[in-house]
């Protein structure tokens, strides 16, 4: 057997279980989008779904993902809800509901796991990263410097947030430009602690805003960036950042993939995406490595509560570029 043949046994394998199956999912050994990326599998096992018993909320508006200490995942509504799901059927298994300081419900973009269990979740309304404890109570609040959370525009504010290295440092990521920036500059601000860190600028292919950042386990960050043109659909850019190398400010960027580039795999979705995989991308998590040092990458699907986009789950290989 061939080492090409070997390792797409190996991760066809690997995802077995973790996708499950149907007429809307797919898990497929590793079908390329770019030399760097691989799809693995699709689930629209979430679409459409509710959670709860006397109280229910609908899974729906999923702008985050990440993996609990004990291996569940979890999932984060732009509704102020948590949602743990099943790491192998990817089904809804716990809500949490959250809140700030007041009770007052939050506008949910970002989401991460600290290395103490603590959710981190950003807002963009109030443009501040929370951390919450399991129960859902609020530990602790990291607001952005008071320069930049006065440029930043309406419904372009915090997206996505990572821990770079258990422990911290925290890392969240605004959509669009600040007021005053150039266009196509996007800022991403730190937190050591509670203090604020460094920020740094970053630039996404032209036309494209930051949905969502996590962190590499060594040091860098992937990012997705995302669009919606009309007649066209989503494009979806997956690339890296290095931090350790944000020379003058501005963070490395290394294009890994056009995710529109992806085979289709039989996917349907709004009638003008020309990938009809493809609908509008907002949360990841890495969900681990395969034996050869890929990332399993972990990608969902916000509907935006429109009946003409899909809640659905994306499963990627990712191999890094030596850093």
């Amino acid at each position: 057997m061939t080492r090409a043949a070997l390792l797409a046994l190996l991760v066809l394998l690997a995802g077995c279980g973790s996708a499950p199956s149907g007429p809307t999912s797919a898990t497929v050994a590793p079908a390329p989008c770019s030399p760097a990326v691989a799809i693995t599998g699709f689930s629209d096992v979430l679409h459409g779904r509710e959670y709860g018993a006397r109280r229910t909320w609908p899974v729906a508006g999923l702008s985050g993902l990440a993996v609990d200490r004990d291996g569940a995942l979890l999932a984060l509504s732009d509704r102020s809800v948590l949602f743990t799901l099943d790491p192998r059927t990817r089904a809804p298994t716990n809500a949490v509901p959250l809140a700030d300081e007041r009770g007052a419900a939050l506008d949910a973009e970002g989401l991460a796991v600290d290395a103490d269990g603590s959710r981190l979740v950003a807002s963009e309304r109030e443009t501040a990263v929370r951390r919450f404890d399991p129960s859902g109570r609020v530990e602790q609040r990291l607001d952005v410097p008071a320069d930049v959370a006065a440029r930043v525009r309406s419904n372009a504010g915090l997206e996505g947030v990572a821990v770079l290295a258990p422990g911290g440092p925290v890392v969240a990521a605004m959509e669009g430009a600040l007021d005053g920036d150039d266009p196509e500059e996007r800022r991403f601000v730190t937190w050591s602690g509670s203090a604020p860190g460094p920020g740094w600028s970053y630039r996404p292919d032209p036309g494209l805003d930051v949905s969502e950042i996590a962190a590499t386990g060594d040091g860098r960050l992937l990012v997705v960036e995302r669009a919606y043109t009309a007649g066209v659909g989503n494009t979806v850019h997956l690339a890296l950042a290095d931090p350790a190398r944000a020379g003058g400010g501005e963070l490395p960027r290394t294009l890994l993939a056009d995710l529109g580039a992806c085979p289709g795999l039989g996917a349907t979705t709004r009638q003008d995406q020309v990938n009809p995989l493809l609908d509008n991308v907002e949360g990841m998590t890495v969900l681990g490595r395969t034996v050869d040092g890929a990332l399993r990458v972990l990608l969902v699907s916000d509907d935006n509560e429109d009946a003409d986009q899909t809640t659905r789950l994306y499963d990627v290989l990712v191999r890094l570029p030596p850093g």
